[in-house]
C-alpha cells in the first residue's frame, strides 16, 4: 500500500517539548486527525493539508478512520497529546488493526513517542520517579473501579511512587477521593503528594502536600497527581517550593 499511517505524540502542552521527529511526521502528512483541542495546538503551515478534529472519546472511531484513509493512500498523522503509546491513541490505532479489515495489517503504521504529563510533572518539582514507579488512569470508562482499587492497592503495597492520570472530570468528581481514602490504609500519613496542573506550560501550578493532607478538589483533568514512596524525599528552601526526589537506592545499599 500506498499510504502510511503515523501516531503522533504532541508532548504536554509546550511547544519546545514537541520533538522534531513529531514535527516532522506532522509537516509531511496530508492528514491530520484527532481530538479537537490537539489539533488546535497545531499550527495551520501546511498547503492543502486536511485535518479531521474528532469529539473526545471516539478513539476506535477515530483510529478506523485514520486507517481507512491510510489504506486509501493518504499520509494519516493521529494526534495524541503526551506520548501516544501512555493511556492514548496508539493502543486504539491496533486495537481498530487487530478487529478491522485484513489489508489494515499491510499498512506502514509508526509510532512517534512524545514526552508524556508525568515525567512533564515530574520534571517541575524534581525527581519524585527517581525509583521505582507506576503509573495508573483514575478513570473508569474502559476498566471497572473493582480493578482500579485492586492495582492501586497493589502498586501501594508494594511501595511504588504512583502517577495518576486522569483523577477527575465532571462526569466522576468523587473517584480521586476514593483513591486517596484507599491509599490511606495503606501508606502512611506523612507520604508526598503532588497536584501539578497544566505541567510545562505558563499556567503551571504545584501543590506540595502529603497523604493526610491531599484536598481532592485540588485536581481536574489537567491535573497530574503523584503519591510518593517511603523513600520521596523534600529538600527545603527559603521562601520557594522544595524540591521533591526519590533516591535511587535503598536505605543500606552501597553506592
Amino acid at each position: 500500500m500506498s499510504g502510511s499511517l503515523v501516531i503522533v505524540g504532541l508532548g504536554p502542552g509546550s511547544i519546545d517539548l514537541l520533538t522534531p521527529a513529531a514535527t516532522r511526521s506532522i509537516r509531511v502528512a496530508t492528514d491530520l486527525i484527532g481530538y479537537g483541542p490537539y489539533l488546535d495546538r497545531i499550527p495551520e503551515t501546511v498547503p492543502g493539508q486536511r485535518r479531521h478534529p474528532t469529539d473526545n472519546r471516539v478513539e476506535i472511531e477515530r483510529a478506523r478512520h485514520a486507517l481507512t484513509l491510510a489504506a486509501e493512500g493518504r499520509k494519516v498523522a493521529v494526534v495524541s497529546g503526551g506520548d501516544p503509546g501512555v493511556f492514548a491513541m496508539a493502543a486504539a490505532v491496533f486495537e481498530a488493526v487487530e478487529g478491522g479489515e485484513l489489508k489494515w495489517r499491510d499498512l506502514d503504521i509508526q509510532v512517534e513517542p512524545g514526552i508524556t504529563a508525568m515525567l512533564a510533572a515530574a520534571a517541575e518539582v524534581g525527581a519524585p520517579l527517581g525509583g521505582d514507579f507506576c503509573a495508573v488512569s483514575l478513570s473508569d470508562n474502559l476498566k471497572s473501579w473493582e480493578t482500579i482499587e485492586r492495582r492501586l492497592r497493589a502498586a501501594a503495597t508494594g511501595d511504588f511512587v504512583i502517577a495518576l492520570y486522569n483523577p477527575a472530570s465532571k462526569a466522576r468528581p468523587h473517584q480521586l477521593g476514593q483513591a486517596l481514602d484507599l491509599l490511606r490504609t495503606i501508606k502512611p500519613p506523612q507520604a508526598v503528594v503532588l497536584f501539578v496542573r497544566k505541567a510545562a506550560t505558563p499556567e503551571t501550578r504545584v501543590i506540595v502536600t502529603t497523604l493526610a493532607e491531599a484536598d481532592p478538589m485540588l485536581a481536574d483533568m489537567s491535573t497530574l497527581v503523584i503519591i510518593g514512596a517511603a523513600a520521596t524525599r523534600l529538600i527545603p528552601r527559603t521562601g520557594r517550593r522544595p524540591w521533591v526526589y526519590t533516591p535511587r537506592a535503598e536505605p543500606g545499599m552501597a553506592r
